[in-house]
């Protein structure tokens, strides 16, 4: 055990932070996405792990084909919004269930993704395409600081946005969508419009991502979900602490946090030298721990207050018994 720790540096843990905190910021960025149908919306969309790979793949083969870099990412995002679109009108005209429908655009997207890219994955060589985002270590400060910018940009847009008419539509679609029909709102193309918005965030994470590491893979949105769900779970957790109401800009910042949080957290695990194996199920624990913290803590709280309305019965019976026997 002592051999075990003594391979442990303090040091080696600060040199991988930075990396998982890039790592983080580019996944918070999808999160936003996920946030966008799973608390806004109140949908399933598990779309999300096909629209991830589809971002990456466009990226990686324009850049490959001499197209500038930024307008790469563009392109990606637009790609994810297309991917949205399908899944929207799956569900709404199609009458098919949101998670469903997610699932049969995601199926799709695999095949679609392996056609984009020929193979199971095309790399680009770093030393010939100059990237604004990349993981080499001499100027990763700078893409830390690039990718912070672009979430804060994501942020003040779809705040702005979702305080529009249009947005203050899908936020009350997400809500109340029978009311919502009842005031005249077209709640089917609200969810088409919150799903294409959302995939188009997710596959411009992904087109971030394939730029950061030099390399696009049909396989790297597996468990994107799970990630963008863990990222808006501990944000949500985090952001309690610091008070129940807070505006929505602040919870969007909290959902890109959580994605650094949850990548800290990864490092740490690899830090430890678990596995590569066990990564998933360490990743599904830290997700259970999070999501059971907010139960757990309203649970507490009425327990404790319904402990507090016991106690003072109790006095109160106490005390009408002594004046009784006074």
């Amino acid at each position: 055990m002592a051999a075990y720790f003594s391979k442990l540096t303090l040091v080696s843990l600060l040199n991988a932070c930075p990396g998982g905190v890039a790592s983080g910021l580019i996944w918070g960025i999808m999160a936003l996405g996920v946030y966008l149908t799973f608390r806004v919306l109140d949908l399933a969309d598990l779309t999300v792990d096909g629209s991830f790979a589809t971002g990456g793949a466009v990226c990686i083969m324009m850049v490959l084909g001499g197209v500038n870099p930024q307008l790469a990412l563009i392109v990606s995002f637009l790609a994810g919004v297309v991917a949205g679109i399908i899944t929207g009108v799956l569900h709404t005209t199609l009458g098919i269930p949101a998670i469903l429908a997610g699932i049969l655009t995601q199926i799709s997207l695999y095949s679609i993704n392996l056609n984009i890219m020929g193979k199971a994955n095309q790399a680009v060589n770093v030393n010939q395409v100059s990237f604004y985002f990349t993981s080499n270590a001499k100027v990763l400060g700078r893409t830390i600081l690039l990718v912070a910018v672009v979430a804060a940009v994501v942020i003040a847009a779809l705040y702005w946005y979702l305080g529009t008419e249009q947005g203050s539509a899908i936020r009350a679609t997400g809500t109340n969508p029978n009311m919502s029909r009842a005031q005249g709102i077209n709640t089917e193309g609200m969810k088409i419009i919150g799903l294409a918005l959302s995939n188009g965030l997710v596959a411009l994470s992904g087109g971030i991502l394939s730029q950061y590491q030099g390399f696009a893979d049909v396989n790297m949105g597996r468990g994107a979900i799970v990630i963008g769900l863990a990222a808006v779970i501990i944000g949500e957790v985090l952001g309690s602490l610091f008070g129940k109401r807070l505006n929505f800009a602040l919870r969007l910042m909290f959902v890109v946090l959580g994605g650094v949080a949850y990548y800290i957290v990864y490092v740490f695990v690899l830090w430890l030298k678990f596995p590569a194996d066990d990564m998933k199920l360490l990743t599904a624990i830290v997700v259970a721990a999070f999501l059971a913290v907010p139960y757990l803590k309203s649970k507490s709280a009425s327990s404790f207050a319904r402990a507090a309305k016991v106690s003072e019965a109790a006095i109160a019976d106490y005390k009408k018994e002594d004046d009784h026997n006074a």
